[in-house]
């Protein structure tokens, strides 16, 4: 039986470092990480029927990324063991401005991965695909593959959804914006943020955000705002929503965690705002622990949350 939502990107291992001890020893939490696994986490958590479409070596940190989506049921029979390139590796650090990132992703296993490795016939029989700016920004070949995944599901009649998570040591903003709005334009649904818009689109206020990207296809647009909450809008109109305040001290993955919460609620009915509602507080309550998955939320801490206002 194929998964319902297909998350497509690059799976990266994670290392987070935590605080000093009193003698100032640093130690650094691993984790597992990359945008679009961490949806899939998120998504399946919600409840989902979610599968990974992704390239990983075969290393240690592989057989950990494997082990990790076993544990979570997230279907990893869409992901290819590449034996020549390494699984992508990455740093977490935190400070007054809020964290930051170190990347060691250069030649990876999902920066080789090509058209030719999409599993079709798994895009074709899924209801939802999920991809990233990151899923198309890693590489040329990766940029093709993802492109190519979105025809295949919407030549199959799915729903394509797209996070814009625009990272600057990937690709120039124009570029990314040119790439990024060619898979929008294909799209259902589209997570943009405020970084990514700014740089992107030289652009700040929400309203324009909104109708930027509602402008060029998708009905659904849900406008991440980190501590300013999310802004929704969709044929019915315009929906904010703030944020939750939650005692918060890792913001690493949030985004991510709306983005599959919000797709996990959708395949099971719920309307655009009422998904949105429910990861909103998915995403806030990511925050109070550190790294990209561990502090994702069950649906009971989610609904508590709710309750509670």
């Amino acid at each position: 039986m194929h998964a319902e939502l297909l998350c497509m990107g690059e799976p990266m291992l994670e290392f987070n470092r935590l605080p000093a001890d009193a003698e100032g020893r640093v130690l650094y939490l691993e984790g597992h990480g990359g945008d679009t696994s961490n949806a899939a986490v998120a998504a399946a958590r919600a409840g989902a029927s979610v599968g990974m479409i992704a390239a990983i070596g075969d290393d240690p940190a592989g057989e950990a990324f494997r082990a990790m989506w076993a544990r979570e049921g997230v279907d990893a029979a869409t992901v290819r063991t590449d034996p020549g390139h390494p699984t992508a590796v990455y740093f977490v650090f935190h400070g007054p401005e809020g964290h930051r990132f170190l990347h060691y992703r250069a030649n990876s296993a999902a920066a080789n991965y090509a058209p030719a490795d999409l599993p079709l016939a798994a895009i074709g029989a899924c209801r939802a695909l999920f991809l990233s700016g990151i899923s198309l920004g890693i590489s040329a070949a990766a940029a093709d593959a993802g492109l190519a995944a979105i025809a295949a599901a919407r030549a199959a009649g799915a729903l394509v959804a797209f996070d814009t998570n625009y990272r600057p040591r990937l690709w120039p903003p124009a570029r990314a914006r040119a790439v990024m709005e060619a898979a929008i334009a294909m799209a259902d649904i589209v997570f943009p943020g405020e970084e990514d818009a700014l740089a992107m689109l030289g652009l700040t206020d929400p309203a324009a955000i909104l109708a930027h990207y509602r402008g060029l296809g998708p009905g659904i647009v849900a406008f991440k705002r980190g501590a300013g909450g999310v802004a929704l809008a969709t044929a019915r109109g315009r929906l904010d929503m703030p944020a939750h305040r939650v005692a918060a001290v890792d913001a690493t993955g949030a985004g991510d965690t709306f983005c599959g919460s919000f797709l996990a609620r959708i395949l099971a009915g719920d309307a655009p705002e009422d998904a949105a509602r429910y990861a909103n507080a998915a995403a806030a309550l990511k925050c109070t622990g550190y790294g990209a998955v561990a502090p994702i939320p069950r649906p009971a801490a989610v609904r508590a949350l709710l309750t509670a206002g």
